[in-house]
């Protein structure tokens, strides 16, 4: 996962440290010399051995955990029977290597620390040296660094005893030459990632410090020096978090981002004794919200920005749920349909629960993102992602006003998410040209045929949840120079039926095009439209203006671009639009339901202000 410097804005602020209550000691020396509270010898990075002596009780008492076990000994098995890792490089980037060396030396390092197999680690100890043994960890991709620096230092820590005096030199060398001193040439001018706000920053940080933590009695001058940057460059991307969890680089990046920030609070925390006051961020401690929500009944999620639909695994959100006693997130992780991970297997909490009262809708105010559902725990139930947001956001796409639907166990309104991050320009000059990340690619209005603005805001300007009516509107004026006023509205109307209400006003004739990408197969029929697939269907149909019909059009936009095969773009076309106008569809899982009756937006927004 990459971002071209460009995307994201440099936020210049300070964030002070508080100590956790029973450490307030530990963190106030800590200030001045974070070494001083360093846990002598080995292991102390993440999992000490008493997290180890817990995780072997869960394997032994808890079907989920002793399930999760044999799948990480499995795969485990395959890589006993492969060869270690080898450097390549994808295009611009190491980072398929570093990714697979650190999933190789973490699972089979704590198989070992679990089973005591001595394949394990001798398996474990061949990739570490291997990895040691490159020529560099590629820094000019930096990511690729710090996930390599993470992986020798997991290494580093959790085998000591098994590595010979030779090797324990040649691990800290590679972690110092090839991982921490690259790193300085972040960190010192304050450029880049170390001056950053994304998931960079989190990623970053975190594996060099977990590589610095690693060596610390060894280079405590280094160790010391490594901490005093970390802590400042990082301390913003908490802030990020404000008010309510949400991460404006939607959900993929919210795990890989959250992942890495656990992982250097997990690592101060049992290195120091103290997180220095990082996990007591309030923004950050309601971060699982952004990740249950965000989820569809079928675990495909709202992937707007550079993202898939599949939801992946998030072991952190067991850590969420331990440190901030949420059982929310531990039932909610426990039940997404992924393969675990090692540190998923290390966190895991049973017994977590959803609350009887969980709020079927919910807004993130920072992000401008809502999401309703007519019920949890129903995989046919229906789904909306809806978003505003921010255009300039890292790894955003110009698609404010976007939206996916979820209905009848399908995914009827998509969202194609990234393409080839290989291909030329795509975090440069050509980035809005490719279909994906354009206007045209996503389920909103395009105006005359044009991207939306690249610098600007739609702000979310009424969220209202009842059980018969529960919507939200944005305001997309800024992305459409073109128009005077366009706003955006999303209803979920009885919990089954979805309206999309646009409101235009243009002082010259303007052309606008409403588009949703399915994958469904669609047949029309004139202001009709249905679509099929799994032998399920959902019916669009047009409100207003009348006389308007659907059409369909290509989501192909040929190579080098993917082809998006399978999928169709749907749309309903206005041309030479002056003065006001209305445009209103809707969409359910029901042929024969009636149309609701349509109101000025401007009155969703007062019934919003009035609850």
């Amino acid at each position: 996962m990459t971002i071209h410097p460009y995307l994201f804005v440099v936020a210049a602020l300070v964030l002070s440290f508080t100590a956790l209550s029973g450490d307030r000691a530990a963190a106030a020396e800590g200030k001045e010399n974070p070494l001083a509270t360093l846990r002598a010898g080995h292991p102390r990075l993440v999992a000490l051995d008493a997290d180890i002596t817990r995780v072997r009780a869960l394997i032994a008492s808890d079907p989920v955990a002793r399930e999760w076990h044999e799948d990480l000994r499995a795969r485990a098995s395959e890589v006993l029977a492969q060869p270690p890792v080898e450097y390549r490089l994808i295009g611009p980037r190491l980072l398929h290597v570093s990714r697979e060396a650190l999933q190789r030396i973490v699972g089979l390092s704590l198989l070992y620390r679990l089973d005591g197999d001595r394949a394990y680690a001798d398996r474990a100890v061949n990739e570490l040296m291997t990895i040691c043994a490159f020529k560099d960890w590629h820094p000019p991709h930096f990511l690729d660094t710090a996930e390599m620096t993470h992986a020798a230092a997991i290494g580093y820590d959790w085998l000591y005893d098994l590595l010979t005096p030779a090797q324990r030199a040649i691990v800290k060398q590679a972690i110092v030459e090839k991982g921490i001193e690259p790193a300085m040439e972040f960190y010192k001018p304050n450029k880049s990632w170390a001056a950053g706000v994304y998931n960079w920053t989190q990623v970053c940080n975190g594996g060099i410090t977990i590589g610095a933590l690693a060596i610390a009695d060894e280079e405590p001058a280094l160790a010391n020096t490594v901490l005093s940057y970390a802590r400042r460059s990082i301390a913003k991307t908490f802030d990020e978090f404000e008010p309510d969890g949400a991460w404006l680089e939607g959900c993929g990046y919210w795990n890989y981002g959250t992942r890495y920030a656990v992982y250097f609070l997990a690592a101060l925390q049992t290195a120091l004794g103290t997180d220095l006051g990082f996990a007591d961020h309030p923004g950050f401690a309601l971060a699982g919200d952004f990740r249950v929500n965000l989820a569809g009944p079928t675990y495909r999620v709202f992937n707007f920005a550079d993202g898939g639909e599949g939801i992946g695994r998030a072991g952190q959100m067991f850590w969420f749920a331990d440190r901030y006693h949420k059982p929310l997130y531990a039932w909610f992780e426990a039940s997404v349909p992924a393969s675990p991970d090692s540190w998923a297997l290390l966190w895991y909490v049973p017994g977590g629960n959803r609350p009887a009262d969980l709020p079927l809708d919910k807004q993130f105010r920072r992000a401008d993102v809502a999401v309703f559902r007519s019920a949890w725990e129903d995989p046919n139930a229906v789904f909306i992602g809806f978003k505003g947001g921010r255009n300039p956001a890292p790894h955003g796409h110009l698609d404010l006003g976007t939206f996916v639907l979820d209905a009848l166990g399908q995914r009827w309104a998509c969202d194609l998410g990234a393409d080839d991050y290989n291909l030329p320009g795509y975090f440069g000059k050509q980035r809005w040209t490719y279909y994906r990340n354009s206007t045209a690619g996503h389920n909103t209005l395009t105006v005359n045929d044009q991207n939306q603005a690249l610098d600007c805001q739609a702000p979310i300007t009424a969220f209202s949840s009842s059980p018969d009516r529960a919507f939200a509107v944005a305001d997309l004026s800024a992305a459409y120079p073109a128009a005077k006023r366009v706003q955006r509205g999303m209803a979920l109307l009885q919990r089954r039926h979805v309206l999309v209400q646009d409101e235009i006003e243009a002082e010259k004739p303007v052309d606008v095009v409403w588009a949703m990408h399915t994958r469904a197969a669609v047949s029309l029929d004139g202001a009709t439209a249905t679509l099929t697939q799994n032998g399920k269907s959902l019916t669009a149909r047009i409100l207003s203006p009348e006389g308007a019909q659907f059409a369909t059009a290509s989501a192909d936009p040929g190579p080098p671009q993917a082809r998006n095969e399978g999928v169709t773009k749907l749309v309903m076309r206005m041309t030479s639009v002056s003065g006001e106008a209305r445009l209103a569809i809707l969409l359910t899982p029901d042929p024969a339901a009636r149309a609701p009756a349509l109101t000025p937006l401007a009155e969703w927004v007062k019934l919003a202000g009035q609850k």
